[in-house]
């Protein structure tokens, strides 16, 4: 039976050791006072100050400090979507697309917060926002699984999801629902490189749904948010599916004039 626990705690392996240290953190985090507390978060920060005084080290730290919400609600969400991705894609490409959607966004979000600064549209107080947690990888990850997603719905999938990243960030307007739609796409993109046929469970698609939740709130985390997020991504879905099915029937009669017109040889 132990043998059995431990063959299928290696299948998700990078899940277990990412939620166990994000788990010790947190609950370390928990039992500091508000001004350890503080200081904790502010040297964890992926934030302009400090990255720009050589703090590289907080690209990895930060992906490990969660400053967000009760940890009985998205301790188990996270975990499901991460265990889903990991089953699918396999260890390495969950790491490389977390990495990617982490790392990726933040940088991106720190390029254009330095633009902003430099031009005067951001005040220099924001070089020093707190910038923690796991939001980045776990959507990029959730991009990463239109890999697993049925090639029929796929568009519709990748339609909802950016758009309705779009929507959150816009309606948001802060430079953390900025990076979300960057994480997004990353995936999305990241996704391409990972395409593989995938077997479907019930247990499975109950934890697709889960995860899908969970991203969703994750993008829209106030009133404004949700009902943006919710329409665009419907119209992106639908446009995205309808997009693709054009394309594919005005594709199918010129593949088929092209088979026709290739001359037949005689035996």
């Amino acid at each position: 039976m132990i043998y059995g626990i431990l063959s299928r705690l290696g299948r998700v392996r990078f899940t277990v050791g990412y939620m166990a240290i994000v788990a010790a953190v947190s609950f370390a985090i928990l039992s500091l006072d508000p001004r350890a507390h503080e200081l904790v978060i502010q040297r964890s920060s992926t934030n302009l100050h400090n990255l720009a005084h050589g703090h590289l080290g907080t690209l990895l730290d930060s992906a490990f400090v969660v400053d967000a919400g009760p940890l009985y609600f998205w301790m188990p969400f996270l975990t499901c979507l991460l265990a889903l991705a990991e089953l699918h894609l396999r260890s390495i490409r969950l790491a490389v697309a977390f990495i990617v959607g982490h790392i990726g966004a933040t940088l991106v979000v720190v390029g254009a917060l330095a633009a902003a600064v430099e031009f005067g549209w951001l005040p220099l107080s924001i070089t020093r926002a707190s910038d923690v947690g796991m939001s980045y990888g776990a959507l990029a990850v959730l991009g990463a699984l239109t890999a697993t997603i049925p090639s029929r719905w796929r568009p519709a999938w990748v339609g909802w999801w950016i758009f309705a990243a779009m929507a959150a960030g816009v309606v948001g307007g802060d430079f953390t629902d900025a990076g979300h739609t960057v994480a997004v796409i990353l995936g999305v993109l990241v996704s391409a490189q990972l395409r593989r046929s995938i077997h479907w469970t019930p247990v499975r698609l109950l934890m697709l749904v889960a995860s899908a939740g969970f991203g969703y709130l994750v993008l829209a985390h106030h009133w404004a948010t949700m009902g943006a997020a919710l329409a665009f991504g419907l119209v992106g879905a639908v446009v995205a599916h309808k997009l693709i099915r054009l394309r594919t029937s005005r594709m199918a009669p010129s593949e088929a004039t092209l088979v026709a017109a290739q001359p037949v040889l005689a035996g």
